[in-house]
């Protein structure tokens, strides 16, 4: 037996690893961007920084979670490279940052070429949309790790700011709006909840069509997170705040966006809370308060903006197909109470 076959015979076939790199090199080679340096699958990506004074740079790694189980379900993977994108650019976003460059990390074991090159792919989608370079990654078969056919998926976003355009929050005031943007479902948290209740505790199937739904459980799961970049970006001077509201849900999130001294109040009559949500909750037992500890529950980014700039807000957002509604507002103190 070659090495390679013993190699192969351990659960790792370079043969296989070998053409998904080509795929991958397709990939990447389409996201380089007037920033980009050196060559595709070099050992290290490389961007020249754009000319910004006081430029900033802004960073944040995050992965997509169980989502990652109901595509392998679904035998559906380049959404979940988009949502991972779209996720990392919103976190960024939140600070004022412009997206330069965008690492992956993927894990597997016993896959195959095509799932990988669509992950990627799905990757290098996502970073096209936001003119960003897919700049390197590193996929990892760890067989004895994870299950056969299993994967995780996680990334490493790099943008930049001017200092001084800067978002930390430090510009939120007594009397500030808060306006919500509407979520495209479930985006990237809660899965490991809505999964339970779906599979287990319904029984469902993932080609099952839900009536109360309109659609089958693999289109209303997988979903793509939304980026809120196109619509968020025109207004970032109008804007003394952002919250991307992910794991924790709305009070988890808006919190880590409120200087010392300044508490909010949301008021969730203001919005209607999408199906799937209320779905979620009737068929799992969920309580209301958990519901909004675990997910998004419609709002998928809040911005805290001057009353006199909120109309100017949400009319980027209506511009690029984004719904949103004021739901509250900031209040002297600490915390955030969720109503």
């Amino acid at each position: 037996m070659s090495s390679a076959d013993r190699y192969r015979a351990a659960g790792v076939d370079l043969d296989a690893a070998d053409a998904a790199k080509q795929r991958i090199a397709a990939a990447v080679a389409g996201t380089q961007t007037a920033l980009s340096r050196g060559s595709v699958g070099g050992f290290g990506g490389m961007l020249r920084l754009p000319s910004i004074e006081d430029g900033t740079l802004v960073l944040s790694t995050d992965g997509v979670g169980t989502k990652v189980l109901v595509a392998i379900r679904a035998g559906r993977h380049d959404t979940v490279g988009e949502d991972l994108v779209n996720h990392c650019v919103n976190d960024i976003l939140v600070h004022g940052a412009t997206p330069l460059a965008f690492l992956d990390y993927l894990a597997v074991a016993d896959v195959t070429t095509e799932t990988i090159a669509a992950l990627v792919e799905g990757i290098a989608r996502g970073c096209r949309a936001h003119d960003m370079a897919l700049a390197g990654g590193e996929t990892a078969q760890l067989p004895d790790l994870y299950h056969p056919g299993h994967y995780d998926l996680a990334g490493t976003i790099v943008g930049i700011v001017a200092e001084q355009d800067a978002l930390h929050g430090d510009r939120v005031r007594v009397g500030d709006v808060l306006v919500g943007f509407e979520s495209s479902g479930l985006h990237t948290n809660g899965y490991s909840l809505a999964r339970q209740i779906v599979f287990d505790d319904l029984g469902l199937g993932i080609d099952d069509l839900v009536d109360d739904l309109g659609t089958t459980v693999a289109d209303a799961l997988l979903r793509v997170h939304r980026s809120y970049a196109s619509c968020l970006r025109p207004v970032l001077s109008r804007l003394h705040a952002m919250a991307h509201i992910t794991g924790g849900g709305i009070e988890g999130n808006l919190t880590r966006s409120l200087p010392s001294g300044c508490g909010a109040r949301v008021d969730t009559a203001c919005w209607e809370v999408p199906t799937i949500f209320r779905y979620l909750q009737s068929a799992g037992g969920v309580e209301e308060r958990e519901m909004y500890r675990v997910f998004n529950m419609g709002v998928g980014m809040i911005g805290v903006v001057s009353a006199d700039d909120v109309d100017a807000v949400r009319a980027s957002g209506d511009q690029h197909g984004v719904p949103s509604w004021v739901m509250g507002d900031v209040v002297s103190g600490e915390g955030v109470t969720v109503e």
